[in-house]
């Protein structure tokens, strides 16, 4: 059996503690070694639960990275930190994997590409969608060729009131944006990886803060203040790709309609089509007719048998470790992340000067 990688976090807040951790500590061949902070007591509480007996708690991310000893680092901060941390760690011998999305700006992820190639290190990104069951199932529709070529698609991330108001999501100088960097990224992502097209040529994009601005709103994790939410409630973007394809990108924490959806994409292809809109659907056409299958995505269970499919976290974490421990390419690629953090860059330039932004 192969030792053990030792495992570091930097950032313990929501996402660290409600994602990457539960699924690292379920890991045979992952001990979490050491945590770390700028709120040292949220590192000593993370410690305490899922480090090891002698994990180090630290408040500076750059005495962690001195401990040669550590082989992999989790980046779980605000994204203006994201590209700093990320290349001091690889820089420092150690992979890394930093949550979505890649970085504030393209300069900043395309840094990040650069250090992962010169030093050598395996880099992704957290995009967790990709794990999800019909995710997995409709990338392997896709690879196969079922629906054709792929040339039209919507990626969707669509909230009707449900803006998160706690840490630094409203704060455009931390974050970089709202919704759109938030969860229009992973809704983009899935829909590049389905394609496989990261050619971008085009991009013309549009923000609104239109509804940030109101008082007492009605919202899942209950009212925002105005005066700090400083990023848009909603972002569209229009891209068209090198092969001529045509992507709809669609986000929104706050926007008044019912068709919600999140993280999911539509595609269609000149073989057929598919959507996530209601369960995972497939439609085409056969012998002269139309078809929609509706695919079953149980855990395929059977009697007597309390079988229990992974989750997308757990998924994410074991096969990022699997590609440390088998020297193979991670499942999200670092240049294939760098496109996503390119096209949201563009769609806000786009917004700001109402003109298309066209690449190379």
């Amino acid at each position: 059996m192969t030792e053990k990688l030792k495992v570091a976090i930097i950032g313990c807040g929501g996402i660290a503690n409600g994602k990457h951790l539960p699924s690292l500590s379920k890991i045979e061949q992952v001990e979490i070694v050491a945590f770390c902070d700028i709120e040292i007591e949220k590192a000593k509480k993370a410690a305490e639960k899922y480090g090891t007996s002698e994990a180090a708690v630290y408040g500076d991310y750059k005495q962690l990275l001195k401990d040669p000893s550590i082989d992999v680092v989790h980046v779980c901060t605000p994204n203006i930190s994201h590209a700093e941390i990320s290349i001091a760690a690889l820089e420092s011998g150690k992979h890394v994997m930093c949550e979505k999305p890649m970085a504030k700006t393209y300069e900043e992820a395309k840094a990040m590409v650069e250090a992962a190639e010169r030093t050598g290190k395996k880099l992704t990104i957290g995009y967790n969608n990709r794990y999800r069951q019909d995710s997995q199932y409709l990338h392997k529709v896709c690879q196969r060729g079922d629906l054709g070529e792929i040339y039209y698609a919507k990626a969707h991330a669509i909230r009707r009131r449900a803006v998160p108001t706690w840490g630094v999501f409203l704060d455009e100088e931390k974050q970089g944006g709202g919704p759109l960097i938030d969860i229009g990224t992973h809704a983009l992502d899935l829909t590049l990886w389905m394609m496989d097209n990261y050619k971008p040529k085009s991009v013309m994009g549009t923000t609104y803060h239109k509804l940030g601005k109101k008082k007492d709103a009605a919202n899942a994790w209950g009212p925002w203040n105005p005066e700090k939410f400083t990023v848009e409630d909603s972002a569209f973007g229009f891209i068209t790709m090198e092969n001529g394809a045509t992507i709809v990108l669609e986000s929104s924490w706050a926007l008044n309609t019912l068709d919600v959806d999140e993280a999911k994409c539509s595609l269609s292809g000149t073989e057929g089509g598919a959507d996530m809109k209601d369960g995972l659907r497939i439609n085409g056409e056969n012998f002269g007719k139309l078809y929609t299958t509706n695919v079953e995505l149980g855990s395929g269970g059977v009697a007597f048998y309390d079988g229990k499919a992974e989750n997308d976290s757990d998924m994410e974490a074991r096969l990022w470790i699997e590609s440390i421990l088998n020297d193979t390419e991670p499942v999200v690629k670092p240049r294939e992340a760098l496109v996503v953090t390119q096209i949201l860059e563009a769609i806000y330039e786009s917004a700001k000067t109402g003109k298309a932004v066209y690449f190379n």
